[in-house]
């Protein structure tokens, strides 16, 4: 298989273990810097040229973007989506996971953990933010930051109202986050590949530093994930639509809570602190995806006209809470149950006995008015 590896760094240790871990694995790697691509754009035929020369054709890409040129990184992957080629994660997802507010935004609707966050522009907005969060102190960090710059911890109200509107006086965008004084100065990174988290570690700050990024000095362990805080980094990994990420999180009293979920996770301290081949998980977590790719199903399933697939949540009054699926008589409705969702869970192809309970959520393909009609009975708009 030939793999492009997009990464404008070559010798760094992550675009170098890719690069080893595909040769180990018989495949034929090729690094490329994503600056030196040109976009055509044109009816019926999306193409790329690499240094002024047309792109020769790969099976698969690993997009290694720095945060410094997600904009045009982004639309060299989504160019290369438009050609046909598998790209392990997509541009939407990188695009998602860069923007700290959408990210953030998107978690919120489901059952992750979360560290109360505001984001406002009217000055007079600041302070009630604040106190929205819990009070100082509190964490003020930029939107396009990483690897702990821009993210400062204040320690009264005022302060925090004077870094927030120095910050928005520059036109940068900020976020007000509540700070989580048990975790101050360590965190977990689990790294999620595919459905599984295939090494976990907890990184520590240097001196009183409260961020622990390694790239400012921090220490990194090799830790074991309970079964929850686990499920938490792949759940969030898979909202966001990472296929490979690296999972942030605080270590709070009431669980643990997702600081940030990252697109071009490093692999030298995962690796140095847990022992594991993490770049042999993702090349053959990539070799799989691109012998059986998974498709897009809503969109599929939609083609046809008159059908959808739609999301139909089960509340109490519902006509089909407490039926099980062979006698809830949506088959003779030539409407099927995909899945249910059942808390944290997620039942595919569910069996004929299985029972639909009160707060289940139905993902249902069938003729767009029989679900239209089995949503307004729920009581609530499919979605």
């Amino acid at each position: 298989m030939k793999i492009l590896i997009l990464s404008c760094s070559p010798k760094c240790y992550s675009t170098r273990r890719l690069r080893e871990a595909s040769l180990k694995a018989g495949h034929r790697p090729q690094v490329l810097n994503t600056l030196k691509f040109s976009i055509f754009v044109e009816r019926a035929s999306p193409q790329l040229k690499y240094n002024n020369r047309p792109l020769s054709r790969y099976h698969a890409v690993i997009a290694r973007i720095a945060p410094s040129i997600t904009f045009f990184g982004t639309s060299v992957v989504r160019q290369l989506e438009q050609m046909g080629v598998f790209c392990l994660n997509t541009s939407q997802a990188i695009s998602v996971s860069r923007d700290k507010l959408r990210a953030s935004q998107i978690l919120s609707r489901h059952n992750v953990g979360l560290p109360a966050t505001a984001f406002v522009r009217n000055p007079e907005s600041i302070l009630p933010a604040i106190e929205s969060v819990g009070g100082a102190p509190v964490i003020v960090k930029l939107l396009e930051g990483t690897q702990g710059i821009g993210v400062i911890l204040a320690d009264t109200v005022r302060v925090a109202q004077a870094i927030v509107e120095t910050f928005q006086s520059t036109k940068q965008n900020v976020l007000i986050q509540k700070f989580v004084k048990e975790s101050s100065g360590k965190d977990l990174r689990a790294f999620v590949v595919g459905d599984r988290v295939v090494a976990a570690m907890r990184r520590k700050a240097s001196g009183d530093d409260f961020r622990s990024n390694v790239h400012r000095g921090g220490t990194v362990e090799k830790v074991t994930l309970d079964p929850e805080t686990e499920r938490m980094a792949v759940t969030a990994a898979q909202i966001i639509g990472l296929r490979v990420a690296g999972v942030d999180m605080l270590e709070a009293s009431d669980g643990p809570q997702i600081m940030e979920v990252n697109s071009s996770p490093g692999l030298e301290g995962i690796e140095a602190a847990t022992g594991k081949d993490v770049a042999g998980e993702i090349i053959e977590h990539l070799a799989e995806q691109v012998l059986a790719p998974e498709v897009d199903l809503r969109k599929r399933l939609s083609l046809g006209s008159g059908y959808k697939v739609v999301e139909i949540p089960i509340v109490r009054k519902s006509p089909l809470a407490g039926l099980s699926v062979r006698n809830s008589g949506l088959r003779a409705k030539e409407v099927m149950i995909l899945s249910i969702l059942r808390g944290g869970l997620i039942l595919p192809s569910p069996a004929a006995d299985e029972h639909i309970l009160v707060g289940d959520t139905l993902v249902c393909f069938g003729k767009a008015n029989t679900l239209q009609s089995l949503a307004a009975r729920s009581g609530k708009k499919s979605r």
